[in-house]
């Protein structure tokens, strides 16, 4: 019994790597590909991803055999993204994005990456995912974790993408101690040159950051002298999406500070 429901979670687990082949606006995969990914053998990679096809979580191109994510993703999408209340936190993004000039973005955790769920950064060809020890929203989410998140420590290998990036964990804990202890986050530089990123979280009840919001632009439109004004604005649109995001079982319920 016990060989039978490990082997269910395995199957479970193989399924759900395969669609994970597909994050960051991956193209069509082949059963080949989609083996090579996950180090399965052809046969198995195939089997899953027919299975996949079977319950619409994929569909395959009848003229290339390969494939892409089918419409039960699509589904259970918009689904979430309805549940999660994420549609009224567009209006708040655009205002935030008009009154600042800079690119205004909301993100919850997923795992070892900060996840865009909304804003300008939400376009079919660029990636959602963002690494968090290197981003201004990655930082935020690992300051106010929530109950159950693993914290610095427990994160992958830390990638330098340029030079400024965080790649000691004694270094990373002392930054989300000082995110902590003055509110907001920065990236200058940590992810990609000449982008300059503030990020701020939107706390529940328990204090803990479900998301965080972040003004993105170049070191020229986020200056010194205004950094105080672009971090007030962040903080205004946090305030109002906290409100905004509560689930209806916490609505009148105390937030965090």
């Amino acid at each position: 019994m016990a060989q039978t429901q490990v082997a269910g979670a395995q199957a479970v687990r193989r399924a759900l790597d395969v669609l994970h082949c597909f994050h960051d606006n991956a193209p069509d995969l082949s059963a080949s590909e989609i083996s090579r990914r996950l180090g399965l053998s052809a046969s198995t990679a195939h089997r899953l991803a027919r299975t996949l096809q079977g319950a619409g979580f994929l569909e395959q191109d009848p003229r290339t055999a390969r494939f892409r994510l089918g419409p039960a993703v699509t589904e259970l999408g918009r689904l979430s993204y309805h549940q999660r209340g994420l549609h009224l936190a567009a209006p708040e993004l655009s205002d935030l994005a008009r009154r600042t000039g800079a690119t205004a973005d909301l993100a919850l955790r997923s795992g070892p990456y900060a996840v865009i769920v909304a804003g300008g950064s939400v376009t079919p060809k660029v990636g959602l995912r963002r690494p968090l020890h290197s981003t201004a929203l990655g930082k935020v989410l690992l300051a106010w974790p929530r109950p159950g998140e693993s914290g610095a420590e427990s994160l992958p290998a830390l990638v330098a993408f340029t030079e400024r990036t965080i790649v000691d964990r004694e270094r990373l804990a002392a930054e989300l101690e000082r995110v902590r202890e003055c509110g907001h986050a920065v990236n200058d530089g940590e992810s990609a040159q000449g982008v300059r990123t503030l990020a701020v979280p939107v706390l529940d009840h328990l204090g803990s950051a479900r998301f965080a919001v972040a003004l993105r632009g170049t070191p020229e439109l986020i200056t010194a002298d205004r950094f105080d004004w672009f971090r007030a604005q962040a903080t205004t649109c946090a305030h109002a999406l906290t409100v905004l995001l509560l689930p209806p079982s916490q609505r009148g319920a105390p937030t965090g500070p």
